[in-house]
């Protein structure tokens, strides 16, 4: 990711700035892997109490936690669809910014 914050009133690029990009990228991909290990774990639990237990009462439970997985999975998926394009949007907003800058950095040598 080349930018996703713009550079400071001096034009310089600080690793900070670059760094924070890296850990909010980051940040969105162990969300969606915590979303992912959830609904696994949800949808693993049903099937065990549906399958393995002969108990009316834990097969429905089984049987809720089964779609309640996959609205998991797919709530996951979306937020992180959602954080993604926010991000690209943001980087592409900080790359014209930066275009604007050496525009008018330009401009002013000549």
């Amino acid at each position: 990711m080349k930018f996703l914050f713009h550079k400071s009133a001096s034009g310089k690029n600080h690793f900070r700035d670059r760094m924070d990009a890296v850990r909010t990228k980051l940040a969105n991909e162990r969300t969606i892997l915590a979303y992912m290990r959830t609904a696994l774990t949800f949808i693993i639990a049903g099937l065990t109490f549906v399958k393995f237990f002969h108990n009316i009462y834990i097969e429905i439970t089984g049987w809720i936690f089964i779609p309640v997985g996959v609205i998991t999975m797919v709530l996951g998926i979306y937020r992180y669809n959602v954080t993604r394009e926010h991000i690209v949007e943001l980087n592409d907003i900080a790359a014209q910014h930066e275009l604007d800058t050496r525009r008018d950095i330009s401009k002013d040598t000549i």
